[in-house]
């Protein structure tokens, strides 16, 4: 395999974490009864440009599926940061109704709803047929179509192109990032502003977020890499902020080449940074499988102990992060019965690999855990707010990433 930006090919291994199903692949009951399709989940480091990304096994249109079950708006914080986020671009970039504002993968609405309220015209993207259409209930115009070059162009072809051009989330998940962000380009007005959200690759190292790992991720991305990939088609990286989402994110600003916006400190200050803790050298990333091997022996060994102490354990949170985590552990329902919840689209569902029960979060009172493994670990303190009354009968919380803590 070749590197997706730079074509180098591939030789040095950061993490094999064995072999997975897609980590959004919920299943019905009736699924259970047919083989499951499983790939291999291991990931490269490129020595030229340091992007770090999945192997090729799989198409985007097999990952992202008309029945995909992520809504952004489950989580109250991340509605917050959403909207917290369009206060400040409408004010910083003078956003009003003669601008245009296009998101892509605008999932169920969760963002663009804060610029329809506040009367900037907007456009959304977003492949997924199911979040497309709770977004288009909130009235959102939705392209259900997945971006690139040809649609950037097209999009400029018909005049939307956009003042502030917004993704949250997205930039590594896309196969072909070069093709990507040649539509970026294209669909961006002379003066105007790109916004990309990601997660920042050196706060998975730090941090050994293996489970932030799975098939819709195809790249791993630093400032560095991300500065780079820009360059090469016209755009230019002019502030960063790193967020506090996901575990530790990157909101990168960018504009056209020529812009004259002068870069701000911040972006030589995080370069540096990641150059001090050795992101361009392979030491980083050498020892992350024993890291994240570790963490796995971990939690497989917290839940045989209190299966043998005869304690129960219940799980929180059907997330992504959780399939991977608990698909590389070898987790089954005989050592975490069922994971609660509050996404209607998951209840009464599969988790993908596990085959664990998806059950709405009243069960946990009914089922009385002693432990409740909270597998968003990034939500911890929100979800510990919404189950406090599970302390009611001496209930204790857990996080495995990024190492076992039983909490308090």
């Amino acid at each position: 395999m070749n590197c997706r930006h730079c074509k180098t090919p591939l030789t040095h291994k950061f993490v094999d974490l064995g072999f997975a199903p897609p980590s959004n692949a919920y299943l019905t009951k009736a699924d259970l009864y047919r083989p499951e399709k499983y790939f291999p989940l291991r990931v490269m480091v490129c020595d030229a440009c340091w992007l770090v990304q999945t192997e090729d096994h799989t198409q985007a249109d097999e990952l992202f599926s008309a029945d995909y079950a992520y809504f952004s708006s489950t989580s109250a914080s991340w509605l917050a940061h959403a909207a917290r986020y369009a206060t400040k671009m409408i004010d910083r970039l003078k956003l009003d109704q003669n601008s245009f504002v296009l998101e892509i993968a605008a999932n169920d609405g969760y963002l663009l709803k804060n610029f329809v309220a506040a009367g900037v015209p907007c456009l959304g993207i977003e492949p997924t047929a199911s979040t497309a259409a709770a977004a288009e209930k909130l009235g959102i115009p939705i392209l259900r179509e997945f971006f690139g070059e040809a649609l950037g162009k097209r999009l400029a072809a018909e005049g939307k192109q956009a003042d502030l051009i917004v993704g949250n989330n997205v930039y590594a998940h896309v196969p072909d990032i070069n093709d990507f962000t040649r539509g970026l380009k294209a669909a961006l007005k002379p003066g105007g502003t790109i916004t990309l959200e990601f997660p920042h690759l050196m706060q998975l190292i730090e941090q050994c977020q293996f489970d932030t790992i799975y098939h819709e991720h195809f790249s791993y991305l630093s400032l560095f890499t991300v500065k780079r990939i820009f360059e090469c088609e016209g755009l230019r990286i002019f502030d960063v902020e790193q967020l506090p989402t996901h575990g530790g994110s990157l909101r990168i600003y960018g504009c056209h080449a020529e812009d004259t916006r002068p870069n701000s400190p911040a972006v030589a200050t995080l370069l540096a940074e990641e150059a001090r803790r050795g992101l361009q050298t392979l030491e980083p990333y050498q020892n992350f499988q024993a890291r994240a091997e570790r963490i796995k022996d971990d939690l497989l060994g917290f839940l045989i102990e209190q299966k043998r102490a005869g304690k129960k354990v219940a799980a929180y949170g059907a997330a992504a992060k959780g399939n991977t985590l608990l698909n590389y552990a070898g987790v089954k329902p005989d050592l975490l019965p069922f994971v609660c919840d509050a996404a209607a689209a998951k209840q009464g569902k599969y988790l993908p690999g596990s085959h664990i029960p998806i059950l709405p979060p009243s069960a946990l009172s009914e089922f009385a855990p002693d432990y409740v493994l909270i597998l968003p670990w990034n939500l911890r303190e929100e979800v510990t707010k919404q189950l406090t009354y599970a302390q009611n009968w001496g209930a204790r919380f857990v996080i495995a990433v990024p190492t076992l803590r039983v909490i308090p």
